[in-house]
């Protein structure tokens, strides 16, 4: 472990050269609104014409630490409920880029402006929030310096106005949005940041290092004059209806109708109670299922409302894609969907304590017994940035009774070598049965990171006993040692050549032993002797992979075809190009060639953007594998077709289609939304499912289909 920490304080002694990125005024008067705006995103009435605009935003990139290039102004109001925000981006309308109008868009594509909120003032987490001229909008769940939620969807809204001297907005976000104590204290961070991507230009009020983005909470300003405010409801009520029809052509047709609702109950306004009961589940966007040649499963993201506010109170990440704690086993019991009777939550914040509790009561089918879950997860704030915590969950039922207990601690900062950012963590955990600890089940990992703008240097040490066996959690292997070490150096140089850095990796690698031999298991290892992105968007990499994959017993790569036992090294090439997304029509390529187990492989990748206009936006992406073995050859294709049309910010109607060859699957997933009004929701949903879609595409006869309406409409009291 010295060696490991002496290793790591080398690579990493980078004098710095300068100090925290601050300007004056660092604070932000909030202003009480006495009557009423219209909110429309024309910043004309008498408060915002009174109201404290400040305007000294720095430039992160292109010019970093020259003034914005635009004249940017932003203010707050508020009432007792609600914050409002007032923005004037000024420009020239024909250099206004604004392609999206959907829920979610892509912030690095269009010109838009972000602002991030952190209640807790905890140099931790927050919420984010972003729009573009078309008054679209996108939310994260800040996590912590580069982490975050894109799945969360907070209560807010956003309007915005284009004229010739540029595009104006009114953002309003509730207080029930947001967590906070309730003390009033309320000396809350914030910061704001406006993307040109003409230009591409960033630019923020406070914090414009390069070594972090607007996520660094520990780099904003602060809020001031907030007083007697609370939270508008303490109760919201959110029931839902879903009716539909589902066919499969080897049964009778299902009609199901289900009934549901979640209760959040504001226990404080730093701690929030959720209670549920059927719930529901149904996804009504489809899982994208990509092509998989290795001999490991595929992990899918939770996308379910669900689980997602508060996401960051229960994670437990244990390296290697290995997790204690997978929402996505819940409502699930061998591969099969089971119902939830019941679940309850407790999650936020209370002084320096973080609080994660659920307990979910999934219930009986078939031949699947009735199963409780309950997951505690807890984390106390030391320090600036650091924390020490730990986590208990349990699974059990008629023949499961599974624990896991872990702890870790993680010292975080933003003042090494003065401004650079270094993470030291270690966590370790147990698991049981009935319990009792089990023998030769246990994990911990050791990792330092220092994750900033020339130098990126990670570092971990991970250990993984045969029999650690979490099932709440998510394993992509066990019974190993691992090693890694990542090392990226991105130089600022040849600048005036219209590069805006180079990208150089000189080594990427994790190692992998079996644990109870010793062995060499697995080596994977990628080096980017070139690499750059250009001012203008573009960007390119040349890597070289080199691998080792030790086989003890072989795997299907296809009904026909078996990668045999054995040990293989492996050597590929690589060439990556993308152009600049916030285009009109954009793409990007990826060729990758060279050794595959017995034989050679051949990996094409191209992605293709159309913004045909604000309202209409198409993405494909076709992945096509040559794979030449003895056994024999393997041809896979894999094509997925994203297309948008949104009437306006709160109705649209939505596209998605793949084809994979190699599971034989063929899907479309069509959706309308309606957002009737902010946090109520009806959807639309058709989905198709065809059984060997070269043989046998009938457009009229898929294998499965299934027609759901479905309605969530929120209620406070």
């Amino acid at each position: 472990m010295k060696h490991f920490i002496l290793t790591f304080a080398i690579i990493t002694g980078i004098i710095s050269f300068s100090n925290a990125q601050h300007s004056i005024p660092d604070t932000i008067q909030a202003n009480i609104l006495n009557g009423k705006i219209n909110f429309d995103g024309v910043l004309d009435e008498p408060v915002w014409q009174s109201a404290n605009f400040i305007s000294n935003f720095t430039q992160r990139e292109l010019n970093y630490g020259k003034p914005v290039s635009e004249k940017t102004e932003v203010a707050v109001i508020y009432t007792k409920n609600a914050l409002y925000f007032g923005v004037r981006c000024y420009q020239n309308p024909k250099t206004i880029t604004a392609k999206n109008m959907g829920v979610d868009f892509d912030v690095e594509s269009d010109d838009n402006f972000r602002i991030v909120i952190s209640p807790f003032n905890d140099n931790r987490s927050g919420y984010f929030f972003a729009i573009n001229p078309n008054g679209a909008r996108t939310d994260i769940l800040i996590a912590g310096n580069e982490d975050g939620n894109k799945d969360w969807n907070g209560v807010w809204d956003a309007k915005t106005t284009i004229t010739q001297e540029g595009w104006f907005a009114e953002i309003y976000i509730p207080f029930s949005t947001l967590q906070f104590k309730n003390d009033n204290n309320f000396n809350w961070a914030i910061n704001f940041q406006r993307d040109i991507v003409s230009k591409n230009e960033q630019a923020l009020w406070q914090g414009w290092t390069r070594d972090n983005s607007i996520f660094a909470v520990v780099n904003a300003g602060k809020i001031t004059g907030l007083k007697n405010i609370s939270y508008a409801k303490r109760f919201e009520l959110k029931p839902y209806t879903l009716a539909g029809i589902q066919y499969n052509r080897d049964f009778e047709n299902d009609y199901p109708l289900k009934l549901g609702a979640d209760l959040n109950v504001n226990i404080t306004p730093s701690l929030k109670l959720n209670l549920t009961s059927f719930t529901d589940f149904a996804q009504v966007e489809s899982d994208r299922i990509p092509v998989n040649l290795s001999r490991f499963s595929v992990y899918y993201p939770e996308k379910r409302a669900f689980f997602l506010e508060g996401y960051n109170n229960f994670q437990f990440y244990l390296g290697d894609r290995n997790t204690v704690f997978y929402t996505r086993t819940l409502g699930t019991e061998n591969y099969q969907t089971v119902p939830i009777i019941g679940s309850v939550r407790l999650f936020g914040k209370a002084g320096k304590n973080n609080i994660g509790f659920l307990n979910l009561e999934e219930g009986k089918i078939d031949s699947i017994s009735a199963t409780n879950n309950t997951v505690l997860r807890y984390k106390y704030d030391i320090g600036k940035q650091s924390y020490i915590g730990g986590i208990f969950t349990n699974k059990i039922n008629n023949t499961t009774s599974n624990q896991v207990f872990g702890l870790d601690a993680s010292y975080r900062t933003s003042d090494f070598l003065n401004n650079k950012n270094l993470t030291l963590t270690a966590d370790v955990a147990f698991s049981g049965e009935n319990f009792n600890l089990s023998d030769n089940a246990m994990t911990y990992r050791l990792f330092a990171d220092y994750p900033n703008d020339l130098i990126d240097n990670y570092m971990s040490i991970a250990t993984m006993q045969e029999g650690f066996n979490p099932e709440l959690g998510y394993m992509r292997r066990t019974n190993y040692r691992s090693y890694s070490w990542y090392f990226r150096i991105t130089p600022r140089i040849f600048t005036k050549y219209g590069i805006k850095k180079m990208i150089f990796k000189p080594w990427g690698f994790t190692v992998y032993q079996t644990l109870s031999t010793g062995e060499l298991e697995s080596l994977w290892n990628e080096t980017r002797p070139l690499g750059a992105v250009f001012k203008s968007g573009e960007r390119f990499e040349i890597n070289f992979k080199q691998s080792f994959d030790r086989l003890d017993e072989g795997f299907e790569l296809t009904d026909e075809i078996t990668i045999p036992e054995g040990r293989y090294w492996m050597f590929r090439d690589e060439l990556q190009f993308e152009t600049n997304q916030a285009r009109r029509v954009w793409i990007a390529l990826f060729y990758n060639w060279g050794g595959f187990y017995t034989g050679k492989i051949k990996t094409f990748e191209g992605e293709a953007g159309f913004n045909i206009s604000k309202h209409f936006n198409i993405n494909t992406s076709y992945t096509f594998n040559k794979v030449i073995l003895p056994q024999g050859n393997v041809n896979t294709h894999e094509l997925a077709s994203y297309i948008n049309y949104a009437f306006n910010t709160r109705l649209n109607i939505s596209f998605f289609g793949q084809w994979n060859s190699l599971e034989n699957v063929m899907l479309y997933n069509f959706r309308l939304h309606w957002i009737p009004k902010i946090g109520s929701d009806i959807y639309l949903v058709y989905n198709t499912n065809y059984d060997e879609p070269i043989k046998q595409v009938e457009i009229l006869k898929p294998e499965t289909s299934a027609g759901i309406l479905k309605l969530v409409w929120r209620f406070t009291f």
